[in-house]
C-alpha cells in the first residue's frame, strides 16, 4: 500500500496538463493492475491494513450490478478503486451515458469490458434526457437534477480484454458494461487536483428519480469482499 501511494504521488501530483495527466493515470493503473501486484495490495488491505472503516464508507454495491471497492483514498487528488463486475447479477444492464468529475483511467485485470464513447449534437444521433448529477449535502446519495433534452451521437465502440488499459479526460461521455459470463475485474483511478462540481448523465430510458441512495458497505462486508476478490485473483 505504501508503494502504491508513492507511485500515485510521484507520478500524478503537480500541475500536469490534461493530456499528460490522462496518459500518466493510464500508466499508473497498468502498473498497479498487474495481477500479482494487485493481489499483494488487496491481500494486505483484506487483513485490515490502512483505513478499512474509511474505505468501507466509500465502497458500495452499485445498482448496475458491480461492486466499487475503495483501495486507496489519497486525499482530494486520487481515488483508487477496484470495480468487480458480476455478469448477470441482477443489475439494470449498461450504465447511463455519463462523464466524470476528474480524469480517469481503468485497467482490465481479468474478464472483458465493452465501452462506448459519445458526442453531443449531430443530426444523425438520438434524443436523450440530460441530468446534472451531484452529491447530496450531509450524505452520500446522488442527486439528479433535470437539465433538459439533448442529442447524442455514438462516436466509438471498443472491447477491452484483460491486460488492456484506457484513460479518459473528465468530460468524455461514455458508458461501459461487462462483456463476459464470468466476473470482470478492473482497477479504476480518478485523479486530478480540480474536480467538477457535477457530472452529466444522459438517458434515453425515461425519467430518473431525483435522488438515488448509495448503500455503503460495513467493515466486515468490505473485508469479506476484499478476501473474495483476492481468491478470484488467485484463480486461473
Amino acid at each position: 500500500m505504501a508503494a502504491a501511494r508513492r507511485l500515485l504521488t510521484r507520478t500524478l501530483d503537480g500541475e500536469l496538463p490534461e493530456r499528460e495527466q490522462v496518459s500518466a493515470a493510464g500508466a499508473v493503473v497498468a502498473e498497479l493492475g498487474a495481477p500479482e501486484r494487485l493481489l499483494e495490495l488487496v491481500t494486505e488491505l483484506a487483513c485490515g491494513e490502512g483505513d478499512p472503516a474509511g474505505c468501507a464508507r466509500l465502497s458500495y454495491r452499485h445498482v448496475l450490478g458491480f461492486d466499487k471497492l475503495l483501495l486507496i483514498d489519497a486525499g482530494p487528488r486520487h481515488m483508487l478503486r477496484v470495480h468487480l463486475w458480476h455478469a448477470g447479477a441482477g443489475g439494470t444492464g449498461r450504465e447511463d451515458i455519463h462523464n466524470h468529475r476528474s480524469a480517469l483511467a481503468s485497467h482490465i485485470v481479468r474478464g472483458r469490458l465493452c465501452m462506448e464513447l459519445y458526442e453531443t449534437g449531430g443530426g444523425d444521433g438520438f434524443e436523450a434526457e440530460r441530468y446534472e448529477e451531484s452529491l447530496a449535502d450531509g450524505c452520500a446519495d446522488w442527486l439528479l437534477t433535470p437539465a433538459g433534452p439533448a442529442r447524442l451521437r455514438l462516436a466509438h465502440t471498443g472491447r477491452y480484454a484483460a491486460g488492456s488499459t484506457y484513460a479518459l479526460p473528465a468530460h468524455t461521455l461514455h458508458r461501459a458494461w461487462c462483456d463476459t459470463p464470468s466476473p470482470t475485474v478492473t482497477l479504476f483511478l480518478e485523479t486530478g487536483a480540480e474536480r467538477r462540481r457535477h457530472t452529466d448523465v444522459f438517458t434515453a430510458a425515461g425519467p430518473h428519480a431525483g435522488a438515488v441512495p448509495k448503500q455503503p458497505l460495513d467493515v466486515p462486508d468490505y473485508l469479506a469482499a476484499l478476501n473474495g476478490l483476492a481468491e478470484l485473483l488467485r484463480s486461473p
